[in-house]
């Protein structure tokens, strides 16, 4: 896979109600940052069986997706996640996964049947992801697709394993910011023009005494990065608007 594209989704109307406080966006882009990346799209979603289908579908039609899945692997009715990712990555049937089933049942016995053993049931070709807890398998589909369950201290050192993989080495991003004393449409013409491999940021905000705005360029390529930055500063000194520089510096 060329350069990856990474996408969250937690599912669970228990946080949309907000009988759970979500603590993946937070983790998975820290760990993103990490390895000098960060998320594409993040989207929260309810216990709903089409919508879960639907996303999963568009998530995987975005070029180069990854996509870690938080939550409804399990074995109650509301949980449907391996079903919907059966249905929108394969034909919709789930198999029972031997070396699933096997694990399973050595760590629970005959407490397994009837329902904890439904947790074998999965998409076909699914590779097993280890659960550092209690030891229930998630699952994979073409090392692209990750589900894992909800609890933040099962998924998340599974996230950090996937990425170990997926990104061995860091990427360093060069980012320069400084902050100006004006409106940002006086930039909207060199932010039209910026190279693809710049990441730019531009955030406004109102004081009681007039705008404010925060310019942060960003890029893996120094020299692009600084010359980008440039073309920002080169545009408050024509007009002698007061700014200042933030420190520059190097993310990995």
């Amino acid at each position: 896979m060329s350069e990856p594209r990474f996408f969250a989704l937690i599912i669970g109307t228990e946080i949309l109600n907000r009988r759970r406080a979500d603590k993946h966006f937070d983790f998975v882009t820290r760990a993103l940052a990490q390895k000098g990346h960060t998320l594409t799209g993040s989207l929260i979603i309810e216990d709903d069986p089409a919508l879960i289908v639907q996303t999963i579908k568009f998530i995987a039609s975005q070029e180069n997706a990854v996509l870690f899945s938080f939550g409804g692997i399990g074995s109650t009715p509301d949980d449907h996640t391996r079903k919907c990712a059966a249905m929108a990555l394969r034909d919709g049937t789930l198999y029972i996964h031997e070396e699933a089933k096997e694990i399973i049942v050595n760590k629970l016995g005959e407490k397994a049947y009837p329902y904890s053993v439904r947790m074998a049931e999965l998409p076909e070709g699914a590779t097993l992801l280890e659960n550092p807890v209690n030891q229930m398998p998630a699952f994979a589909l073409d090392e692209r697709y990750y589900f894992m369950p909800g609890f933040p201290e099962m998924s998340h050192p599974m996230v950090e394993k996937i990425l170990a993989k997926l990104l061995p080495n860091k990427r360093e991003y060069h980012r320069h910011t400084l902050t100006a004393l004006c409106k940002e449409n006086i930039f909207i013409e060199v932010m039209e023009n910026m190279p693809k491999e710049v990441e730019f940021s531009s955030l406004p905000k109102l004081y009681s005494d007039g705008w404010r705005v925060s310019i942060s360029v960003a890029s893996t390529d120094a020299k692009l990065a600084l010359k980008s930055f440039n073309k920002y500063i080169e545009i408050l000194e024509n007009k002698k608007i007061v700014y200042s520089l933030h420190d520059t510096h190097n993310e990995e």
